[in-house]
């Protein structure tokens, strides 16, 4: 097997491995794998490389299988301080995935202090996760822990949570594979496979009854991810009757780096 999540081809395509498989159908892929080639090729998108990423967004318009995989990506506003990238998933000629993303001017440094800026009460503030040093190492998925997937060979894990309790949880994760062969993967390539976990970390129902599926993936930075190990602080919101959410606060070692939001498509089965 292939010690990277994909593997490219010489026309600028690539084919998925083992380590890129989904918990939900074992001819699929798990979303993370797509949408962390995705954002590999926002960030090498030019010009415009130096601004640092504040929006992604990932719609999963079918399941993405086992085949050859090509992706294309465009500037479609091109500002001095916001650009607009989008992109498309293609098997052959048909379109199964679509993503946009936000590049824009970084923050000035030296602003005031965030507290002396709050004039207004409000939430409080997003507090640091201990470190994955202090969390479990754990083999999780949500199927079968023995089969080759992102959950199981593609992804390293140290939960600070009970991983197999109903409810919020908390998990450490970091890529064991590059996205592609001989290549390190970046932190937002990290951070961006590991966000599309929320609706497993945070199961509120049990899988072996229920389809919890996200239909897409939307990721809101705070500043640019750091590192290795990207952290979850997930909860799934599920209402009778209305729309099913998952929200994860992603951490870096340095501290929160931003938001995770997957609309969820339920279920029994």
């Amino acid at each position: 097997m292939a010690d990277s999540l994909f593997i490219p081809a010489a026309d600028g395509r690539v084919t998925p491995t083992e380590h890129a498989r989904g918990p939900w159908d074992p001819r699929a892929l798990h979303g993370g794998a797509p949408a962390a080639l995705i954002a590999r090729a926002f960030e090498r998108t030019e010009p415009g490389a130096r601004l640092p990423f504040a929006r992604l967004g990932f719609e999963f318009l079918k399941p993405i299988p086992f085949a050859e995989l090509e992706v294309t990506t465009e500037i479609v506003r091109n500002g001095r301080r916001v650009q607009e990238l989008a992109a498309e998933l293609r098997v052959g000629e048909e379109t199964i995935g679509r993503a946009s993303a936000l590049r824009i001017q970084a923050v000035p440094e030296g602003l005031p202090d965030p507290d002396r800026r709050r004039t207004q009460p409000g939430p409080e503030p997003v507090r640091a996760l201990p470190g994955p040093e202090q969390g479990k190492v754990v083999r999780f998925a949500l199927n079968d822990t023995e089969t080759s997937s992102l959950a199981t060979t593609g992804m390293e894990m140290s939960w600070l949570t009970d991983p197999w309790s109903l409810g919020p949880g908390k998990v450490w994760m970091r890529l064991r594979q590059p996205i592609v062969p001989g290549e390190q993967a970046t932190p937002l390539m990290r951070l961006v496979a590991t966000a599309d976990f929320g609706n497993g970390v945070s199961s509120e129902l049990a899988f072996e009854e229920y389809l919890f599926i996200n239909a897409d993936l939307a990721i809101h930075l705070w500043r640019p991810p750091q590192g290795e190990w990207i952290g979850l602080d997930a909860k799934t919101v599920l209402m009778d009757g209305g729309i099913g959410t998952a929200e994860s606060v992603l951490h870096d070692t340095d501290g929160p780096v931003g938001r995770a939001v997957q609309t969820l498509v339920v279920q029994p089965r």
